[in-house]
């Protein structure tokens, strides 16, 4: 586990600046944590669809913070990079409670969302970008400027329309994030606009219809992330496996 937090706060930032693409294979306990830092991966992101349903819960901002942030201590205890932790819309709690019970678990980032999940729809975008910097101010405050990449859910929520992707993740970058995160854009000219016009580093999720690697890269994307894939290809090869066992172990009719 890293103890340096604000030294690894800062890894996790240039990350995000330096030529290339910052590319995260999200993992949901310290078992997938580690197989993704021994791959060769340069930082350590949570999936919370993944440690949601690995502790019985719905990935709808629900889950009790004592279950996630123990889930995010887990993973970080578990690796020597940076770990980045998607904790929904924050399980309600005010930015000074999320700050310090992010930092306690021994992560330097996270993943913060504008849906609404208790009224509907998303959060109004001004309320969305006072709470970011509301978040950044108290990482500063406890020494470590933590690293927040804003999810946009805009493409999410079924609208599609660009023009308030731009337009929400400008405040959220004036507010403070470091990264957008417009998760379920696809389209390759829509990722081009948001990374011209944005003019920040912009996170895009994997998955179909999203253009490779290499074009995310030509691109000018900062970050690209699996979010819950690696987690659900997982289940879905125990699922299979386990649905063989059961029809070999069932008695012959």
């Amino acid at each position: 586990m890293l103890r340096d937090l604000p030294a690894a706060a800062a890894r996790l930032r240039e990350l995000h600046r330096a030529p290339g693409l910052l590319v995260l294979a999200n993992c949901w306990d310290a078992a997938s944590a580690r197989i993704v830092e021994r791959a060769g991966f340069p930082a350590v992101a949570t999936t919370s669809a993944g440690v949601a349903a690995s502790l019985g819960a719905d990935d709808a901002d629900v889950l009790d913070p004592d279950l996630a942030f123990g889930a995010v201590e887990r993973i970080a205890a578990a690796v020597t990079v940076p770990v980045t932790a998607d904790l929904e819309a924050g399980y309600g709690l005010a930015p000074d409670d999320l700050v310090a019970r992010l930092l306690a678990a021994g992560a330097v980032g996270c993943n913060l969302e504008d849906t609404d999940h208790r009224r509907g729809g998303l959060v109004d975008a001004a309320t969305h970008a006072g709470r970011i910097a509301a978040v950044k101010a108290a990482g500063r405050a406890a020494g470590v400027d933590i690293v927040v990449n804003a999810r946009v859910d805009v493409f999410l929520s079924g609208s599609g329309d660009s023009a308030d992707a731009v337009a929400r993740g400008r405040r959220y970058l004036a507010a403070g994030a470091d990264c957008v995160y417009p998760i379920m854009v696809a389209d390759r000219a829509a990722i081009a606009a948001l990374v011209e016009e944005l003019g920040g580093p912009v996170n895009v999720l994997l998955g179909p219809g999203v253009p490779d690697l290499a074009v995310l890269r030509q691109l000018g994307v900062a970050r690209a992330s699996v979010g819950s894939g690696l987690f659900r290809q997982a289940m879905a090869e125990v699922t299979a496996a386990a649905e063989r066992l059961a029809a070999e172990a069932a008695p012959p009719t």
